[in-house]
């Protein structure tokens, strides 16, 4: 598994897979509550296998799992993505689903941060997240402040 990402690479999963997901889903979800606070042990039989071996799986990765699931059984496509990764500039604009060049736009006018390789631009996805955090809470601010005067004019929203 290596740290590229590619995002053509991500498939959305087929009706046999969220079915499966969703069974996964529902079966190991209570797993997860039960072991509020400590890490769950889980056992895994692989097909023919005659003995199951336990594994003690760390919380946090254990939620992330279920969670995957979770996604999968609704249909959509799922990948990981290390925060240290690095990111194209197309990759960091497919994922903002903006264009490139209003991407380029928005690393020109120093808005995300980015470095070069070469003549190439990257955006560490960790930057990408934290600036996408702050663009949503700004649009959620604007939002409000409209509904706001629009309840003021009695527009009816």
């Amino acid at each position: 598994m290596g740290n590229a990402l590619h995002l053509e690479d991500i498939a959305t999963p087929s009706k046999e897979d969220t079915q499966q997901a969703a069974q996964a889903a529902r079966a190991l979800l209570p797993l997860l509550k039960a072991s509020r606070k400590r890490a769950p042990r889980v056992t895994i039989r692989s097909e023919g296998q005659r003995q199951a071996e336990a594994v003690t799986v760390p919380r946090e990765a254990f939620e992330l799992f279920v969670k995957i699931l979770e996604q999968m059984a609704q249909g959509n496509a799922v990948t990981i993505v290390p925060i240290h990764a690095e990111l194209t500039t197309q990759q960091a604009a497919n994922l903002l689903n903006v264009s490139r060049p209003y991407l380029i736009q928005l690393l020109e006018q120093g808005k995300l941060p980015f470095h070069k390789v070469g003549t190439h631009r990257r955006i560490r996805f960790e930057d990408l997240l934290a600036f996408k955090r702050q663009d949503d809470a700004h649009r959620q601010d604007v939002l409000r402040e409209l509904a706001e005067e629009a309840q003021k004019l009695g527009l009816g929203y």
